[in-house]
């Protein structure tokens, strides 16, 4: 490539997407497009998104809206659908191949396919459309998921493309990726938000399915490499939001060089509907959203290790 060309992104190289969200406001400071991209290696039970846990496209479906005619009973080639009442014709996961063809045949729009194939230098032209909005209001794009990071061929040619195209960027992960690839990403976008679940090791495995370890390891690795970072903190009932834990996480950010922007997120159950379209049960059924009174008491718990604290975003 000569001096001064751009690093235009690869056709060939395809990302797995389930969204993109206009206008978001919680994910970085103004106004922001978020890139949902699918495939998570953590299982987090309060998890808003379960449709972007799956790296595959699947089928969502509405059960209200579905009138019983059986129509993609009849359309599926790999009768993975089998004949129920209203509202009771989930695919077989073992036999759907998620062609499409119940997608198709359906009259009332119950079922449509989550999760969409994108090059990267097709959604950099489609960001691009909405320049006016992150220069009006300070924003950008944020990559988010699933863990954005386990496609990292794409996500790095997507972030090289939107640096090119001038557009302000940020990474949103679990932190649980290899250090190289945490590093190579956080030099490409202008923040990075990494979510800190809990400070003991066998808690976190047990309840989220993989280690702690990594995740702090690359916290300080980004803090080390003097990477812009928010970190952000969702307060779920039972799990951290005890005054143990939060002192336990206060130490954690205490001890790096920078003291990053720390936002709680109060657990909210705004995903719960989700879990029926896909066919799952929804974990913390019985969990309800914190009082704003008792967020704040633990938010005040954190400003006093003298770590700077919002509510949100």
């Amino acid at each position: 490539m000569g001096q001064g060309a751009k690093a235009i992104p690869d056709e060939a190289v395809e990302g797995m997407l389930f969204e993109v969200k206009r206008g978001a406001v919680d994910d970085g400071p103004g106004l922001r497009t978020t890139v949902f991209l699918k495939g998570c290696p953590l299982q987090c039970p309060w998890c808003h998104n379960p449709e972007g846990v799956s790296p595959e496209s699947e089928v969502w479906f509405l059960h209200l809206r579905c009138i019983g005619c059986g129509a993609c009973v009849e359309a599926c080639p790999e009768g993975a659908i089998a004949p129920g009442t209203r509202g009771d014709r989930l695919p077989d996961r073992g036999l759907c191949t998620v062609c499409g063809r119940c997608v198709d045949v359906c009259p009332a729009g119950a079922r449509t396919i989550v999760g969409f194939t994108v090059s990267a230098g097709e959604l950099v032209r489609e960001l691009a459309r909405d320049r006016v909005f992150f220069e009006t209001s300070g924003g950008g794009v944020t990559f988010s998921g699933g863990e954005p990071l386990m496609q990292a061929d794409f996500l790095m040619q997507a972030l090289r493309g939107c640096r090119e195209a001038g557009l302000r960027t940020a990474v949103d992960t679990s932190g649980y990726a290899p250090k190289e690839v945490v590093l190579r990403a956080a030099g490409l976008c202008d923040l990075v938000l990494l979510d800190i679940k809990h400070v003991d090791e066998r808690r976190h495995e047990q309840t989220l399915g993989v280690p702690l370890r990594p995740i702090v390891e690359n916290l300080y690795a980004l803090d080390e490499a003097g990477a812009k970072l928010w970190i952000r903190i969702p307060l779920i009932p039972g799990f951290n939001d005890d005054r143990a834990t939060i002192e336990q996480l206060a130490s954690l950010l205490g001890g790096m060089r920078r003291r990053p922007l720390v936002c709680l997120l109060p657990y909210h159950r705004a995903g719960a509907a989700k879990y029926a379209r896909l066919g799952r049960g929804y974990p913390l059924q019985d969990a309800s959203p914190p009082e704003a009174a008792a967020v704040e008491v633990l938010a005040e718990r954190l400003r006093g290790a003298g770590l700077h604290v919002q509510v949100g975003g």
